[in-house]
Order: structure tokens, then sequence, then C-alpha cells
């Protein structure tokens, strides 16, 4: 079944590659990328932020696997807050040609673990598109619930876009 690990400075090269091949694929739920990003350089880069980040304790940058180990996407608890808000938010994607296996759904499941039994947070949130429904699937099948719309939350694909609201509570 799908594992996730924690991403690599030798990831870049395969992620690379990956977000060059979904580069159109991804664009209708993404921010608006340079160049730089979907190079190996610019992976790289990317990486050792997220892995600096992860070493203060803000975020958790994952890979997700397939079933045979190789990298098929990445998924994120970013924004993590301590104090009294014990919070963090989601985010995921998978390539588009391993879409639909169950992957990205194990996945969560996977980091919802990470979130509430080593990390100790209270809550977990995640937002999507109005439009995606995938998403919000597997959102749903991980026992998130809808807490609301958020207008024009996120600036996705180039402009300011609504996005439906999720989280999940420690031990609910």
């Amino acid at each position: 079944m799908t594992a996730t690990r924690l991403v690599r400075t030798d990831d870049a090269e395969v992620l690379a590659g990956l977000v060059s091949r979904n580069r159109a694929f991804l664009a209708p739920w993404d921010l608006v990328r340079d160049e730089e990003y979907f190079t190996v350089d610019g992976q790289a880069q990317r990486i050792e932020r997220a892995l600096g980040e992860h070493e203060r304790g803000a975020i958790c940058p994952y890979v997700i696997l397939a079933d045979g180990g190789e990298v098929v996407g990445c998924i994120t608890l970013d924004g993590i807050e301590r104090g009294p808000v014990q919070s963090c938010h989601l985010g995921y994607w998978v390539d588009e040609e391993h879409n639909g296996r169950g992957l990205a759904t194990a996945a969560v499941a996977h980091m919802l673990g990470v979130a509430f039994d080593e990390l100790e947070l209270h809550r977990v949130q995640a937002a999507t598109l109005p439009h995606n429904a995938a998403s919000q699937r597997v959102l749903e099948r991980n026992g998130f619930e809808r807490i609301g719309l958020a207008r024009g939350y996120l600036r996705i694909a180039g402009r300011w876009q609504d996005h439906i609201l999720f989280q999940q509570i420690s031990g609910a």
C-alpha cells in the first residue's frame, strides 16, 4: 500500500520530472509557478527550504510513494501552529498517471497519524476549490468535515478563488 516519507534532497530530480510532466494537470489547482520551479535546481532549493522549516517544526514536507516505492506526489503539513491553536494545514498532489488509485487517500490517512500521534496536534485543516470533487472525496474518506466556504481564500491559477474548508479534530 502507499507510504509516505520525509522528502530528501536527492528527490529533486524525480520531483522536477513530476512537476514538469504534470504542469498542465496541476495548473488549475496550483499557484502560478515561475520556470525555476520546474527545474532540478528549483526543486532542490524548495526541498532545502522545506527541510529547514521542518527542523524548526513549522512544516512536515513528505513525498507520496506508490507500492513499488516510486515517488508519485507530495503531501505536506504546513503552517504548524503551537500554543493554544495546535493546528496545521494539509496539502497534497498526486501524479496524473497515479490518480484514482487510492494513493492520496492512504497518504492523507498516514499524515493524520503524523499530525495527531507524532506532533500531537489538535486540528488539521484542508481547503479545496469547490469544483475539486476528487480532493473532497479524499478528505471525506479520511473523516474530514466541511466547515465552510472561504471567499477569495487563495490565489490559484492566477486569480483569487473560493475554497471549501475542511477540518479534522484529534480524537473526533
